[in-house]
């Protein structure tokens, strides 16, 4: 049995890192680097990677990015049974560029990503009823993000949204969201606010409870983590790293969250890991490379408490 299922995309990421972002018709030079990622496949090897065993659903061309993909699954221990090979389309990828500052922007070839259905969620029902944890993101149809959501729920199982790439939402998947997780603009597009709302007022991010989850974890980048609750808010504070690669920090975060909870910890405790392994991965390159191992993350927390 898989302590978390995670139902999501898979993409391989071609990074460029370049001294600063091309304006509109320029050319800059960049290195590049080749890595495999996509919101839910990172957010599964971000789990595997902490200890946790987990099944992803998911699907990928019948090509060479599937092929290296799968393999790399079943390398991170990640089980694969449900992982289902497109003929009809290309595998998922994204074009990544990242600056010196750290920062990224993400063009996104959805491919076999955008075929995930209903129908490749119910081949896995007996996984979904059994684990602790769903962890869903917004790179596949909504149909079946909702799908799975709905038979996670019946199982009394723990809903862990990412909401990425943000859109509005239905108030009835929402109210399966046992904890929303958007970082600062995403959480300012659902409430219809300024992106610079949360940094001005934190309070504001009480009004996702409104849209009818349970909970919400705010990722705030350098500044941590806003915890949302009916009892109220609280901020963690981010672990202070040279940052070298963004890319992958909500993903790492997400995966450790899922972790945590699923292994029975309080939301504190489960945030402050989160924050610790989205720090670690902020230091390296790639999506899926950057990810920790449980060691790092404690051997991190451990440095902080000193």
């Amino acid at each position: 049995m898989s302590q978390i299922v995670v139902v999501g995309s898979s993409n391989t990421d071609m990074v460029a890192k370049t001294e600063r972002m091309p304006m509109p018709g320029e050319t800059v030079f960049g290195e590049f680097v080749m890595a495999p990622g996509g919101k839910g496949a990172n957010q599964a090897v971000a789990a595997a990677r902490l200890g946790a065993e987990v099944t992803l659903i998911a699907r990928i061309g019948n090509d060479v990015f599937g092929d290296l993909s799968f393999s790399n699954f079943e390398r991170e221990g990640i089980r694969t049974d449900f992982m289902v090979r497109d003929s009809s389309t290309h595998s998922g990828v994204a074009l990544i560029f990242v600056d010196a500052k750290g920062e990224n922007s993400i063009v996104v070839a959805s491919g076999a990503n955008g075929r995930l259905a209903p129908e490749d969620v119910d081949r896995a029902q007996e996984a979904l009823a059994e684990c602790k944890v769903l962890l869903l993101q917004l790179e596949i149809p909504l149909e079946t993000v909702f799908h799975a959501a709905s038979i996670a729920a019946k199982h009394g199982v723990k809903i862990i949204l990412t909401p990425a790439p943000v859109r509005q939402l239905p108030a009835e998947l929402l109210g399966l969201v046992d904890v929303l997780v958007p970082n600062e603009t995403e959480a300012a597009a659902l409430l219809d606010l300024p992106s610079e709302c949360l940094l001005d007022n934190p309070q504001a991010a009480a009004g996702l409870l409104d849209l009818g989850v349970a909970s919400a974890v705010v990722t705030l980048g350098s500044r941590g983590a806003l915890i949302v609750t009916r009892e109220g808010n609280q901020l963690l504070p981010a672990i202070p790293v040279k940052a070298v690669d963004t890319t992958a920090a909500g993903d790492a975060f997400t995966g450790a969250l899922s972790v945590a909870l699923a292994r029975g910890e309080s939301i504190r405790k489960a945030v402050e890991f989160a924050v610790a392994a989205a720090a670690v991965s902020v230091t390296r390159m790639g999506a899926q490379p950057s990810l920790p191992t449980e060691s790092e993350v404690l051997e991190l927390l451990k440095e902080v408490v000193k």
